[in-house]
């Protein structure tokens, strides 16, 4: 299934980062044709903002048992042969006692055997959302350094093996996804940057595998509005260059101004991309807002660093009226620097 290609000017491009809140009448009467509908819902929601590069929202992680969730663990590693999730409190207490997510009480899953696809399909999934999606569309994975700290690993008894495992898993799916772009998405290593060599190996495994355009999201966590790691992109630097990546997507509206410094270090060949949007907030950017943001950005970065602007994080927490208005924001307020 040949998909169209991402559009090649204005020379800063609007996208989402991936989730979208879900419509109450996918939950109240959920189906696969419901789901089919309202993943069509949701890219014409964002093509008729203006967005450039729409994500699926998400949709196909939803499960009816968990809708309070958008599937970034569950739906991924509940899926993969090894991984048992059905835990009592031995396994809440174990996993408590390794502490690897501060924030998470009880593991995601615990790993018995040696990790496999099991009912993993993300091929099925990605064509699914390219049956409906209108045009170019970027397609989210979770970040298998992220999923890893998710997990009680009762089998490898080493994290960097649990790590590489995942993802030899994962990068045996991605070659053919018939999408624009494909998003590596990892919000865990932002406050663990003396894991940044391991999570740079495992992520760059997937995106070898990628023959689309490659991107890599990293922010510092969004639940409930809050901010999950406590890190800086300062000590990130190294990282960053490590990808093989086309563009990153990174959490900047939220964040300290100074952050932005660090990022002119970034290798010049990787293009930028600039969190103009935050979702932690109610609150609806102006269009003036936004076009400052991007110039700030460009003024510290240098002309030509910047080609894409996004929210900070996916939208599944915010109400799907705030969502809209906010990817309205993005797209007058990128139009009003650019003079288009």
């Amino acid at each position: 299934m040949t998909q169209p290609a991402i559009p090649a000017t204005p020379r800063i491009l609007t996208t989402t980062v991936g989730s979208y809140p879900l419509p109450d009448w996918l939950v109240a009467l959920p189906s696969d044709q419901a789901r089919s509908d309202a993943t069509r819902v949701v890219f014409n929601i964002q093509r008729q903002a203006g967005i450039d590069l729409p994500t699926d929202g998400e949709l196909y992680r939803f499960d009816i048992n968990h809708p309070d969730t958008n599937g970034m663990i569950d739906y991924f590693v509940g899926s993969m042969y090894g991984v048992e999730t059905r835990l009592g409190k031995s396994d809440w207490d174990a996993f408590a006692t390794l502490a690897p997510m501060n924030f998470r009480r009880r593991p995601a899953g615990a790993v018995q055997s040696a990790i496999g696809e099991g009912s993993l399909n993300l091929l099925a999934d990605c064509e699914a959302a390219a049956a409906v999606a209108g045009g170019p569309f970027k397609f989210t994975v979770t970040s298998p350094y992220m999923l890893s700290r998710t997990l009680l690993d009762n089998h490898y008894k080493n994290f960097e093996a649990l790590t590489l495992a995942i993802a030899d898993v994962l990068a045996a799916q991605v070659s053919d996804l018939p999408c624009a772009c494909v998003q590596m998405d990892e919000a865990n290593v932002t406050g663990n940057a003396q894991d940044a060599p391991l999570a740079a190996k495992a992520i760059n495994r997937i995106l070898d595998k990628i023959k689309v355009q490659r991107a890599v999201h990293l922010c510092f966590g969004n639940y409930g509005g809050q901010t999950i790691q406590k890190g800086e992109w300062r000590v990130l630097v190294d990282f960053l260059n490590a990808l093989h990546v086309d563009h990153l997507v990174l959490e900047l509206a939220h964040r300290p101004a100074d952050d932005l410094d660090a990022l002119k270090d970034v290798d010049r060949t990787i293009k930028l991309g600039v969190g103009v949007v935050d979702v932690k907030v109610n609150h609806i950017e102006t269009a003036d807002e936004i076009a400052g943001r991007i110039e700030t950005a460009e003024r510290k970065l240098g002309e030509g660093r910047v080609g894409w602007v996004h929210p900070d994080c996916g939208f599944w927490m915010l109400k799907r009226s705030v969502a809209d208005r906010k990817m309205e924001a993005l797209v007058k307020g990128r139009d009003k620097y650019l003079g288009i």
